[in-house]
């Protein structure tokens, strides 16, 4: 008689964690794999992760010590034309004081983060929200911008100069040639790859359904381009919102290739999807611990020792 199933899984689980113990390079199935494991094999895929990771340490010369840079965060408007169905930063015109801050609301909040020692200003918002909302388009055309880009430029020069913060700016998927113009105004930008499975953006009912930005090709592209234009880069994927463990895989492979090829990416975020009342994926169930715990293992080993992990 032949093995069953599960037989064959506890023997490739076996085997994916030999050879990430004995340093092997991972193919896509086999990290797949490893994020099945659980109990005593999730112990033995943590052990392994923690000795890449302390290797990276060592070689960055501050063995045993984590960094972090203090940010202050300025959410520079809350609309956005997508609508990812577990979002609660998010909000509609009618829920908000104004479609966008004030110039001197985010040199106030900037001054009060420097005040408190922050480093850096990052720059939260929704994707290119005037191309959704008349709101926004009516408040940057009063203001005499011709896009929500152009204030995030703008915003971006004023807190540098006035408080010294360094910008990091996170306003979406970007072009080449946006990035080209951003560039020069802020020292880092960031955003989330998520997820490479074009299932979940393109079947209604999945958690990407009817947002243009969500598309994994098109979020691929401004990865890929950031790192043509040579901006350090912050990205990432979300755990727990219906993609399989080889399209999880899928998706930190295709941040490593953008990694290796262009030497931008700076720090990748492994986040967990937690259900949020008031949105459309509140009964979905949270990622599990374990669930997270295997994905961040994994994301050291497959990323290697000199990336850095949130």
């Amino acid at each position: 008689m032949g093995s069953s199933g599960s037989e064959l899984s506890a023997s490739a689980l076996r085997r994916a964690l030999r050879r990430a113990r004995d340093g092997v390079t991972l193919d896509v199935d086999e990290a797949a794999v490893l994020l099945a494991a659980r109990g005593a094999q999730l112990d033995e895929l943590l052990t392994v992760a923690g000795r890449v990771r302390d290797a990276g340490l060592v070689d960055a010369g501050r063995p045993g010590v984590v960094t972090y840079s203090r940010k202050v965060f300025i959410p520079l408007t809350r609309l956005c034309r997508d609508r990812c169905h577990y979002c609660t930063f998010a909000r509609v015109p009618h829920r908000l004081p104004a479609a966008f801050l004030e110039r001197d609301e985010v040199l106030a909040i900037a001054r009060e983060g420097a005040a408190a020692g922050c480093k850096e200003a990052l720059f939260t918002l929704g994707d290119r929200p005037e191309e959704r909302w008349p709101a926004a388009r009516e408040w940057l055309d009063a203001r005499g911008y011709d896009s929500t880009l152009d204030y995030v430029r703008a915003s971006a020069i004023a807190v540098l100069e006035e408080t010294g913060l360094l910008p990091h700016l996170n306003p979406g998927v970007l072009s080449w040639a946006e990035l080209t113009r951003l560039k020069p105004v802020a020292p880092s930008m960031g955003m989330m790859l998520e997820t490479t499975a074009t299932r979940l953006w393109s079947e209604p009912g999945g958690p990407h359904y009817g947002s243009p930005d969500k598309e994994p090709a098109v979020r691929l592209r401004c990865l890929t381009d950031a790192g043509r234009v040579g901006v350090p880069f912050t990205t990432g994927i979300l755990i727990g919102i219906g993609e399989t463990r080889v399209e999880r895989a899928e998706s930190l492979f295709a941040i490593r290739s953008a990694a290796r090829a262009h030497g931008h990416v700076q720090e990748v975020i492994v986040q967990n999807f937690r259900a949020k009342p008031d949105t459309a994926m509140a009964g979905t169930p949270d990622a599990k611990l374990d669930d997270l715990a295997a994905t961040i293992a994994v994301a050291r080993i497959v990323l290697g020792p000199k990336m850095r992990l949130q």
